[in-house]
This record gives C-alpha cells, sequence and structure tokens, in this order.
C-alpha cells in the first residue's frame, strides 16, 4: 500500500474549460519533480455518453500523487513544500477560477491479470464516497471483502484500487476534504469502461449495492484521461 494524495479542480463557472497542453506539460515537468515521488496520475475529462451512472460534468483537473511514507507526502504539502507552487495561480492559470479540494489518503491496490500501459493515456472511472458510513469498519470489511473481487472480474480491466482516509497535514490553501472512500479502476479505454459496465460483472455488481452497510453522502463517478508520471 502507499500514501496518496489528490487535489481536484472544478470550475463550476464554466464546466467545458479545460486546461492547454502547455499547461498539462509544465503540470507534468512539477510531478515529475516532486521529490520522493513514487508515481503521479494527471486525470482530465473523458466524454462518454450512454453509462449507467450521469454524475454531472467532471471536475476538469484531478491530481494523484503516490508516496512510499507519509512524512514524503506530508513534506510535498507542507509551508515550503515541492507543491506550494500549484497554489499560484499563474501555474495554471486556465484553472484559476477553480474550486480545489485536497485530501491525502492510504491507497490498497487490487491486482488484477494485466496492468495498465503507462506509455500511453488510458482511461479511469473514478468514485467517491463522501460518507460518512453508520459503521465505518463494517462498511470497509463488505468493500473490500465483497465488492471489490467483482470488480476485479470486469471484462478488460486493467487495475482496481481503493483509497480510505487517514489523517495528515498540508499547508496548501485549499479546503481539505475527508471522503471515506475512493476507488478507482482502470480500462486502456473509454470504449473498453463502456463495454465493462454493460456486462454481467456490472450486474452483480448493481446486486451487492442493496447489501451495503448502511450510509449516507451518496457517490459520484467519473470517466478521466489518465496520464502516468513515474
Amino acid at each position: 500500500m502507499k500514501f496518496t494524495w489528490f487535489a481536484t479542480f472544478r470550475d463550476v463557472t464554466d464546466p467545458a474549460c479545460r486546461i492547454t497542453d502547455a499547461e498539462q506539460s509544465q503540470l507534468a515537468e512539477i510531478v515529475s519533480k516532486t521529490p520522493n515521488l513514487y508515481k503521479g496520475l494527471i486525470y482530465t475529462p473523458w466524454p462518454v455518453d450512454g453509462l449507467y451512472y450521469d454524475d454531472g460534468p467532471s471536475p476538469q483537473l484531478q491530481i494523484q500523487l503516490y508516496f512510499d511514507d507519509i512524512d514524503a507526502l506530508e513534506t510535498a504539502v507542507g509551508k515550503t513544500g515541492h507543491l506550494q507552487v500549484l497554489s499560484d495561480p499563474g501555474t495554471l492559470p486556465s484553472m484559476a477560477r477553480a474550486t480545489v479540494t485536497e485530501q491525502a489518503m492510504l491507497a490498497r491496490p487490487f491486482p488484477v491479470e494485466v496492468d495498465p500501459d503507462a506509455e500511453h493515456p488510458f482511461c479511469s472511472y473514478l468514485v467517491h464516497y463522501p460518507g460518512p458510513a453508520d459503521d465505518i469498519n463494517l462498511w470497509l470489511r463488505h468493500y473490500i471483502d465483497g465488492h471489490t473481487p467483482v470488480m476485479r472480474r470486469f471484462p478488460g480491466i486493467r487495475d482496481v484500487e481503493i483509497s480510505t482516509r487517514i489523517d495528515w497535514c498540508s499547508a496548501l490553501p485549499w479546503e481539505r476534504v475527508n471522503y471515506m472512500q475512493r476507488n478507482k479502476v482502470v480500462f486502456d479505454t473509454v470504449g473498453a469502461l463502456k463495454d465493462a459496465l454493460a456486462s454481467d460483472v456490472m450486474q452483480e455488481m448493481r446486486a451487492d449495492l442493496g447489501e451495503f452497510p448502511p450510509y449516507s453522502g451518496a457517490n459520484a463517478h467519473f470517466p478521466m484521461r489518465t496520464i502516468q508520471i513515474n
């Protein structure tokens, strides 16, 4: 397991706005130079029609960075940390009006037979559960032991990850969210995602929804184009 940090940029005044290619290249350079970074992912919207869930426009940008230990993560987002540059409006001018939230979590990987090809953009289906659950231990036990094994059987699946809450420190000037869980399932293309969500496995997923321990806060699902930076 790794410690992971999410930063989510959402401009509700202009859902169609996007970062430019130049901004994405600059962001990739910033991410690549993060001290003690294990892996970085840059997510941008991947529009697709006809999905089972329609939770509105995707965030215009999300960053997910992985570290081997919490000290490295907290140093990166600390008062003099490398990632402070992201809070400068001049770094990503297209996102100057965006509301930004951040959260550090524990990333729990669940191996599948084939890893994504990190040399090319791939499709991540990002899900979050704000919570709370009535009993977080019961919730996690059911989700990890019961729901995740079904997710690993999606046709074309390339990666499954469940992230859960931790306590953490940051000096970035953004709202800290405390979602109880985030999920990620990865496919080569958005077409492969659509095929998976139309499969018999998805029917099993829907059936299991009725078995979830009680929780509030609903959930949200977003297909995202993903660039990996090692």
